[in-house]
């Protein structure tokens, strides 16, 4: 089993940044991927960034250039630094890990709220 924590949602204004981290316990070894994800009411969860098992981020359009997604493999962290932060950004904030092997499976974490809002 893997456990993820998230930490660092609030209330920004317009412009704004906000900086979400995401702690692990557990089996990490077991994690290939990390990422975040959003959700807003009525709408299906989607993918904000994500860390590759290569390493390599990607992300999604709505957001390259004014969010940054960092992992430490060694501590077993993903950080997301959101800068310039649009209403729109408003949502529940969900730390993602996905395993491999033995079986894929997705650990979320609890969610975290950002808002965007002056």
């Amino acid at each position: 089993q893997v456990q993820l924590v998230e930490s660092g949602g609030g209330l920004v204004q317009p412009g704004g940044s906000l900086r979400l981290s995401c702690a692990t316990s557990g089996s990490i070894f077991k994690i290939s991927s990390m990422g975040w994800y959003r959700q807003t009411p009525g709408k299906q969860r989607e993918l904000v960034a994500r860390v590759l098992s290569s390493g390599t981020p990607v992300y999604a359009d709505s957001v390259k250039g004014r969010f940054t997604i960092a992992r430490d493999n060694a501590k077993g962290t993903v950080h997301l630094q959101m800068n310039n932060l649009k209403p729109e950004d408003t949502a529940v904030y969900y730390c993602n890990a996905a395993q491999i092997v033995p079986v894929p499976y997705d650990y979320w974490g609890q969610g975290t709220q950002v808002t965007v809002s002056s």
